[in-house]
């Protein structure tokens, strides 16, 4: 069992730590200089995320009863501490007001280096000594691959480290028994993604954000003059940077190690390239290219050789575009504070762990899908070499194999979507074609055109001709329909806002008889993809409930859950989220700016969300609020009081905070309205502290979508119309069995396919959510979420939602007293899954 620190909500905590169902002392019982030492250093590259990784890890050190250090300018700076002729402290103590006010930050507040003498054992003998002088055993270390073998190296060398200073003097007997053990925990910063076992990367996500940034400036010139532009990302011998911006700016040709051209790849480019502008209209073509990119001989491809073929072969003006650095600077993104933070949190709680089982070996904490897990360090670290080493042989589909789950599913994606080409005009137009209907319902998020570029693109691929409407059930009502073609979805990807228009109307509110003479009129009607929010949830509830009266809604519906919200049963991400949860960030961030030089001040901000609390706790954990109120959990005055009465203490204390955030939920209480909260802080506070209010409104969902919501968009809208296509054979295959044997349709597991769907006519043909869950994508089915959906509150059941277990950890890490259990769970690499999205929870039965 994981490590857990239970501290009841009620007041009443029992003081402990429980693990592996042990009771150990709460750390912070002891007197101060008898707790343990942790220290937390950042080595190799910097990322964006690490400076809130680093607030978490000494925040709940701290809080969970450590001495914590920071390490400054890694390894190098765990041997140079105190060395002359400087003489510089590199190992200091922190306190709760070292890392105040860091999380909007880049880079990494402690420094970082690549340490040359660490590579030695007598500098790692160096390192040894100025740690136990201080008491340290416990180590969180920030870094790649070449940080974490390092760390690992030295925990298994330490005790005859210490043997060696024992025995030199340099250390004492008593020292050498207290701190015999080195304790180990790691957390991935690397922008490149290229640690194989978790997903994502610390400071991967605000990367994809600056390589975005470029493309969507880049593709406007570019229009203009009809001109080519080859990109190089960073990414070394990883190619996930590449492959991702390639999805999220429909880059025409892609390079990355993992999956080479064949040597003519200048021919197949150059075709590639000229189809999109005379089959597809565009007006510009954008390549991506992997800096380590090679072809299948292992010859390296360059940005300037891809240029030159494609101005020797098509003449085409032709710019390149190195990112460089670029990539690694700015703020970090919503992903990267909040990834941070968990991460950090799981790595403190994996030492506690370590200290009451000494036999554990060094871990990793790591994400899979949307489950933090942690795993043997050192075995991922074989796994990520073993992908290198691949390449080298070139064993390029092994070396995809073993790069995850996170990296062949985006692969597979682009795979799709590259081998797509446009249908002659006339084929996608056919009447003869079964047909899919695209609806948006309820409030615009960005993302949502994303997702219909890559369902019109697959549908129209796999045979479907795909009709869109017009402003939502209204619209269809009026018979607002229109042709979706290959050409008209061009450039959506990077696009805020709704293509097709879209309004708040359920269907049953449009009128369900209207919407079913509406779509009689459709003809070969095969389906209809919902693209919204709760509305759209609501809609598809009502007309999947309606079959039997309206038989021609007796189709299979999907829904796409597109929503700042968040509050979609059947999915822990909707399509929008992200980009709304980044808008609110940077808000934040502004804020925080403007009280500089202020003397104490504290923001009330009110964020969107219905009544669902999503937006408003992951934006005051990524922005370090200090507080954040929302509908799931109660509040009353005696709590807004006792915030305030937390807020003065810490501004007069000593700890340096001069800002302070509060965020309330649109819909948190009906009574303790934005206004209500803003007067009684403002109030109580006076003689402390000053008080703001700020609404942020409509600001939330608009803008660009970010790389996330693209990315979430476009594997939603292709697995869609492949579930569709999948639905249709099944139909199709259903209804020639009936016609051959004369027998009714019975059961799907007689169509012999993956896909519960029957018969287009079917009253039992079925209807499903498309989604991300803790282990990956699934599309469930509607009949399995109606029982978690609470139609009052327009939202799933409070105890369904994995984002509430994280309000503790806010409050922890604003110096609250709470409750927060371990959101880990061990596993070793073997038990990842390394499948492809089409194999996970496919199917609706």
């Amino acid at each position: 069992m994981a490590g857990s620190l239970f501290v009841h909500a009620s007041g009443s905590r029992r003081s402990s730590f429980e693990v592996g169902g042990c009771t150990e002392t709460l750390l912070r019982m002891l007197p101060q200089g008898e707790r343990p030492a942790l220290a937390v250093l950042t080595s190799g590259g910097d990322s964006q995320g690490m400076n809130p990784a680093i607030r978490a890890t000494v925040r709940m050190g701290i809080y969970c009863g450590f001495r914590v250090y920071l390490v400054y300018e890694g390894y190098e700076g765990m041997i140079g501490d105190g060395e002359p002729p400087l003489n510089r402290e590199m190992i200091r103590e922190a306190t709760w007001a070292s890392v105040s006010n860091v999380t909007q930050l880049g880079g990494t507040i402690i420094g970082s280096a690549r340490s040359a003498r660490f590579r030695t054992r007598e500098g790692r003998l160096l390192a040894a000594r100025n740690l136990v002088r201080r008491g340290i055993n416990n180590l969180v270390v920030i870094g790649g691959d070449g940080s974490l073998t390092g760390a690992d190296l030295f925990r298994r060398e330490w005790p005859a480290l210490l043997e060696d200073l024992h025995r030199s003097g340099a250390i004492t007997e008593r020292q050498r028994m207290d701190y015999g053990l080195l304790h180990i925990a790691g957390m991935v910063g690397s922008i490149d993604n290229d640690f194989c076992g978790t997903d994502m990367t610390i400071g991967t996500d605000s990367a994809l954000h600056r390589i975005m940034e470029a493309c969507d400036a880049i593709v406007t010139t570019a229009q203009s003059h009809q001109r080519a532009f080859v990109m190089e990302v960073m990414g070394r011998h990883c190619g996930y940077l590449a492959l991702v911006s390639a999805l999220c700016c429909e880059a025409d040709f892609l390079f990355i190690p993992e999956e080479p051209p064949a040597p003519d790849w200048p021919d197949v480019m150059c075709n590639h390239l000229s189809k999109a502008r005379t089959q597809g209209g565009k007006r510009l073509n954008i390549v991506i290219v992997a800096e380590g990119a090679i072809d299948t001989e292992g010859a390296p491809i360059s940005a300037a050789s891809v240029r030159d073929a494609i101005v020797q072969r098509l003449n085409y003006d032709t710019r390149i575009t190195v990112l460089g650095h670029v990539q690694r600077g700015g703020a970090p993104s919503a992903f990267d504070r909040l990834l941070g933070c968990r991460m950090a949190a799981e790595a403190v709680l994996a030492l506690v762990d370590a200290r009451a089982d000494p036999d554990l070996p060094s871990t990793v904490v790591s994400l899979e899908a949307n489950q933090a897990v942690r795993l043997n360090l050192m075995d991922c670290v074989q796994r990520t070499k073993a992908v290198n080493e691949a390449i080298m042989a070139k064993e390029y589909a092994r070396s995809v194999e073993l790069r995850g789950k996170s990296f062949q599913n985006n692969l597979i994606t682009y795979r799709t979507l590259k081998k797509l080409h446009s249908p002659a005009a006339s084929l996608q137009s056919q009447t003869a074609s079964p047909t899919l209907l695209v609806v948006m319902v309820g409030a615009p998020a960005c993302g949502a055109n994303a997702c219909i570029r890559s369902f019109v693109r697959t549908g129209i691929s796999n045979g479907f001709r795909v009709l869109g409407v017009n402003g939502s059930f209204e619209g269809l009502a009026r018979g607002n329909i229109r042709q979706l073609t290959w050409e008209c979805v061009t450039g959506l990807t990077a696009t805020g806002g709704s293509f097709l228009g879209t309004k708040r109307a359920t269907a049953a509110e449009v009128g369900l008889d209207k919407i079913s003479d509406a779509l009689a009129k459709v003809g070969n009607l095969s389906g209809i993809l919902l693209i919204g929010g709760f509305e759209a949830y609501t809609s598809m509830v009502q007309l999947h409930e309606s079959r039997l009266t309206y038989p021609v809604f007796g189709i299979p519906l999907l829904l796409a859950p597109c929503t700042i919200s968040n509050n979609v049963p059947g999915t822990d991400f909707s399509i929008g989220a992200d980009t709304a949860l980044n808008e609110i960030a940077q808000i934040i961030d502004k804020l925080k700016q403007s009280a500089v030089g202020t003397q104490r001040r504290v923001f009330v901000v009110e964020t969107m969300g219905g009544n669902c609390g999503y937006l408003a706790t992951l934006a005051g954990l990524a922005g370090g609020a200090d507080a954040a109120y929302i509908t799931e959990d109660k509040f009353d005055l005696s709590v807004l009081l006792d915030d305030v009465r937390h807020l003065k203490k810490k501004m007069v204390d000593g700890s340096a905070q001069q800002i302070g955030l509060i965020l309330r939920n649109e819909n948190a209480n009906e009574n303790y309205s934005t206004d209500f909260v803003y007067r009684v802080f403002k109030e109580e506070g006076k003689g402390v502290f000053d008080c703001r209010s700020n609404v942020l409104g409509h600001m939330q969902q608009g803008g660009t979508p970010s790389p996330y919501d693209r990315n979430l968009a476009t594997k939603f809208g292709v697995k869609s119309a492949d579930w569709f296509l999948r639905a249709h054979s099944a139909a199709t295959a259903a209804a020639t069995k009936n016609s051959t044997d004369g027998e009714a349709v019975g059961d799907a597991a007689d169509c012999g396919d993956d896909i519960d769907s029957l018969s287009v006519d079917s009253h039992l043909a079925r209807a499903g959510i498309i989604g991300i869950t803790r282990r990956g994508t699934a599309i469930r089915p509607l009949s399995e979420l109606l029982p978690v959906t609470d139609f009052k509150l327009r939202m799933p059941r409070a105890d369904t939602q994995w984002w509430l277990r994280l309000r503790p950890l806010l409050r922890i890490l604003a110096k609250h007293e709470s409750v927060y259990e371990s959101d880990s769970v061990p596993r070793s690499l073997s038990e990842q899954s390394f499948v492809s999205d089409d194999q996970v929870w496919i199917t609706l039965g």
